[in-house]
């Protein structure tokens, strides 16, 4: 079982999911890896905050600076979103141009000769799979990140307004 004969059975479709599974993959786990460090610097992230909260702040306010520390970390899901929607049509794409090679293979050939055809269908199975394992994992990773994102976010806001209640006690 040689990938190569699927990657050149595939075209130019696998090729191109290759690439974007290399880089979203590598999106995945530098986004991992920047969403844990900020949990693990929560504590002096959050000390810079502190300074600017005054106890008239409102929960306006203090979501803005949670927005602020949070944007930064958006950056590049986008395009693991992408990554996943894009994929599986892509996969399509070559299962559709896979089956026309299979039909000109036969009206040029007639059912003679099936191995015109089976290249064809060939095609048309090996983009399909590589649609779906580019799209799966990379659904998977963005639906995880953006629910760490959200429970970092909801974190950060629970400090930021305990900390404004302690401020009037």
């Amino acid at each position: 079982m040689n990938i190569q004969i699927y990657i050149d059975q595939g075209g130019i479709i696998v090729t191109v999911l290759i690439a974007m599974f290399g880089l979203g993959f590598t999106l995945i786990l530098w986004k991992l890896f920047v969403i844990l460090y900020v949990r693990v610097r929560r504590e002096k992230i959050y000390a810079q905050y502190k300074n600017n909260i005054s106890k008239d702040s409102d929960i306006h306010t203090l979501e803005l600076m949670v927005s602020e520390i949070m944007g930064s970390l958006e950056s590049g899901l986008n395009t693991i979103k992408t990554i996943a929607t894009i994929s599986p049509l892509l996969g399509l794409l070559g299962t559709v141009i896979g089956i026309y090679t299979a039909f000109v293979g036969i009206s040029q050939d007639g059912l003679g000769d099936p191995s015109s055809f089976a290249d064809g269908i060939s095609m048309a199975m090996i983009t399909t799979i590589a649609g779906l394992i580019v799209s799966i994992p990379h659904y998977i990773g963005y639906n995880y990140l953006i629910a760490m994102m959200n429970k970092l976010e909801l974190l950060y806001l629970q400090e930021l307004y305990s900390y404004t209640k302690s401020k009037d006690a």
